[in-house]
């Protein structure tokens, strides 16, 4: 039995779960499906750019800060071929000069092996001259150099990274608030590993990327501390298991269109526009595409990128959490290796399941939409559609061939 429940405009869809609790009704990317509306395009009139911190890209997809997708090496390629790059600066690229020696030990560890290989690794402290270093090499080779810190260090090497030349700064953890606190802030009353958001952004030379988030009402607050974007996604990661571990998750297209919905409030209020980027869980073309009609106005992705030739992964790709000294929250998953960056963004595609040529998948849902523009994609009719994946796909699943591979 369900029930709508009316708070701010907005409606919500209420189950019971038992006489003491009742849950609100979301939705993944496998349960909707998007609708045609009439009109169609040719695809060299769709246009999938957008803006973000001042930057102009001309696609919506980022490269996820991942130690196996993103290294001071490929990031160029990658953005060669019109994608964003983070390098994750808690990861062993700031850890170790000689990190390709590490990448192979990562790549030949066993299954019994790796969890504690990945502690003993990432035990290695950062070093300030790798992480000017980093940033250094990724603007050699043309490209915008982006990075990602947990918001305990942010205020240590944000100074570090502006000598160095980043463009563009993520501060992203698992769940993010308005102000981040740690045990040694709290012992030392350190104020280096106290985040305020706000002075943070106030206090910086370049644009500021927060993440992650899932709530209308923290997306509301988070946007007015001037940041210039918003990570969307808490555990949907091929590699993550977060939402294992802790319990905690909302499935993505409940979360794109929550925080979109923030986001059109707070234009509303200050004229303002804070770009929301969908985080994780997108794996084919066909997740991008309805993450955009969700709301998002771009996308981070991991592991499509972890299986490129390019990769430093070997193959190989795991969550950003998976070092923990505790409680790893994430894993290493075997993805192999099937193409090279610029397949993977713009083919030609050699599988037909739509794990390549994302770009190419974008555009052509769009002229199939009539959507011309990003802007326009957000606008498209979403359903909900829980047998859309399966309907009419016994042969595929019976021989794992196309949408079953």
């Amino acid at each position: 039995m369900s029930e709508i429940y009316t708070e701010t405009g907005f409606e919500y869809d209420y189950v019971s779960i038992g006489r003491a609790k009742k849950a609100r009704r979301t939705y993944g990317f496998d349960e909707i499906s998007l609708v045609p509306n009439g009109n169609t395009l040719e695809i060299e009139l769709c246009d999938t750019s957008w803006q973000i911190g001042g930057l102009n890209l001309s696609t919506p997809i980022i490269a996820s800060a991942m130690d196996s997708v993103v290294s001071p090496d490929n990031a160029g390629v990658i953005s060669e071929n019109h994608a964003l790059a983070v390098l994750n600066l808690q990861g062993i690229y700031t850890r170790y000069e000689n990190y390709n020696e590490i990448l192979d030990q990562i790549a030949a560890s066993s299954r019994e092996e790796y969890v504690s290989l990945m502690r003993k690794i990432y035990q290695e402290p950062i070093k300030d001259e790798l992480i000017y270093a980093a940033v250094k090499k990724i603007k050699a080779s043309g490209a915008v150099a982006a990075v990602a810190l947990a918001p305990f260090n942010a205020n240590r090497y944000a100074p570090i990274l502006e000598e160095a030349g980043v463009d563009i700064i993520f501060v992203q953890v698992t769940v993010v608030g308005l102000e981040h606190h740690s045990l040694e802030s709290k012992a030392n009353a350190n104020p280096e590993t106290i985040l305020d958001i706000k002075k943070f952004c106030s206090e910086r030379s370049v644009p500021v990327i927060l993440g992650n988030c899932t709530d209308y009402n923290v997306a509301l607050k988070l946007m007015d501390t001037g940041i210039s974007g918003l990570l969307i996604g808490i555990g949907p990661g091929a590699a993550c298991t977060s939402r294992g571990v802790l319990g905690i998750g909302v499935p993505m297209a409940t979360s794109i269109a929550d925080c979109k919905a923030a986001q059109i409030e707070y234009f509303k209020q200050t004229g303002k526009y804070i770009p929301v980027i969908a985080d994780g869980g997108m794996a084919v073309g066909g997740d991008i595409c309805k993450a955009i009609a969700c709301g998002a106005d771009g996308v981070m992705i991991g592991s499509p990128f972890a299986r490129t030739k390019e990769a430093p992964g070997r193959g190989f790709h795991w969550g950003m959490a998976t070092p923990s000294p505790v409680l790893p929250r994430g894993t290493r998953i075997q993805v192999g290796t099937e193409c090279t960056t610029k397949e993977l963004l713009h083919g030609p595609a050699i599988y037909d399941d739509g794990s390549q040529n994302l770009v190419g998948a974008l555009k052509t849902s769009m002229a199939t939409l009539g959507a011309h523009t990003i802007k326009e994609m957000q606008e498209v009719e979403v359903i909900v559609a829980p047998g859309i994946l399966t309907e009419g796909k016994v042969y595929q699943r019976a021989q794992k061939i196309g949408m079953a591979r």
